[in-house]
């Protein structure tokens, strides 16, 4: 059997990490394209080194997220290679650009992160999650909930609840990243930042944030996206001195700063559950999440771009007892390559 994997940025690379031993112990022949939608070193290459990833066949190196720029040079390769399955992962442009030219190429589609909705139209990624899943001949959802959404939108691929491979990836590589990379602050003392998505770098929004980030009360450590970064200074927006602003971080350099936090503050759907798997309370720069349950339980607050409620929800953040277990129990690598092996019969 072979399948052919598409990624391009950097929560792609991290959950296929534990994908592809996964694969490769079961003795599934994988293919891997990287599109290059993240090509700065510390967000692409770095993730190959420190996690063991097997290099890409194909390196598109496009410098784009433009999914129809993408698709063309995905479709030829699937083409060369006549893989049995092409696998996505997630809700990125490259995601998008591989459901694509899987049914440009007419091969069938595998999506790892099914079913997820924020129900925020407005999202790309939002859409993005629809018209993969629509097109996916397997759909592998980290839970129940998402399985019963993609029942309820009748999707026409074979549903399977397998879990979350971030998870795998948590399990596998936090106490590997708190090893190798001690963080020069006391645990627990600081609150970390990442803010990236296009329409969180955007004006009045990014401004609002920074607001917020600037009524922290508290050492706060930004690792600043290089769009990030560039917005800031076109908006002329200058951060408070107790803001401490560092380059971008390896996956295993943040995972240490992260799990180590009081507070995490975030506009990334990945950053959120692991905030949760670190047993770190989360606030959350956006107006919906596809991961409501961490919501729900009172491990993430949502506060937009009210400057107000951020900080008032660092302030307060904390914990509640009980938490229960969710998206998976960190195998859900070893679930996927099995319902591979059942599904599609070795040549």
């Amino acid at each position: 059997m072979k399948v052919f994997t598409v990624v391009g940025n950097r929560p792609q690379f991290i959950k296929s990490a534990p994908l592809s031993a996964a694969l490769r112990d079961a003795g599934i022949e994988e293919v891997v394209l990287h599109t290059g939608q993240h090509w700065f070193h510390v967000l692409s290459q770095v993730f190959f080194d420190q996690l063991g990833l097997a290099e890409p066949r194909y390196r598109l190196d496009l410098h784009t997220a433009d999914p129809e720029a993408m698709r063309p040079a995905i479709e030829d390769r699937i083409a060369r290679e006549s893989p049995d399955l092409v696998l996505v992962y997630g809700d990125t442009n490259s995601t998008l650009a591989g459901a694509r030219a899987a049914g440009g190429a007419a091969v069938p589609l595998a999506h790892v992160e099914a079913g997820l909705r924020s129900g925020d139209l407005e999202m790309p990624e939002e859409r993005a999650r629809i018209e993969v899943d629509r097109t996916s001949w397997l759909l592998f959802c980290p839970d129940d909930r998402s399985r019963s959404t993609l029942l309820a939108e009748e999707v026409l691929g074979r549903i399977y609840v397998v879990g979350d491979v971030m998870a795998d990836a948590s399990r596998l590589f936090a106490p590997l990243a708190r090893a190798h990379f001690p963080v020069p602050y006391e645990p627990r003392t600081y609150v970390v930042v990442t803010i990236h998505r296009q329409a969180n770098v955007e004006q009045p929004r990014l401004g609002r944030i920074v607001e917020g980030l600037n009524r922290i009360e508290e050492l706060v450590v930004f690792p600043v996206h290089p769009r990030t970064r560039a917005r800031l200074a076109e908006a002329g927006l200058a951060l408070g001195d107790h803001v401490r602003v560092v380059e971008p971080l390896s996956y295993l350099e943040l995972a240490s700063l992260a799990s180590q936090a009081r507070v995490i503050v975030t506009d990334s759907g990945g950053l959120q559950k692991e905030a949760y798997w670190y047993g770190v309370p989360c606030v959350t720069a956006r107006p919906s999440t596809e991961w409501v349950d961490t919501v729900a339980v009172g491990a993430n607050v949502l506060v937009d771009d009210d400057p107000d409620a951020l900080a008032a929800a660092v302030a307060s953040a904390a914990l509640p007892p009980g938490l229960p277990v969710l998206y998976g129990d960190g195998h859900a690598s070893e679930r996927i390559a099995q319902a591979l092996q059942a599904t599609i019969p070795g040549r």
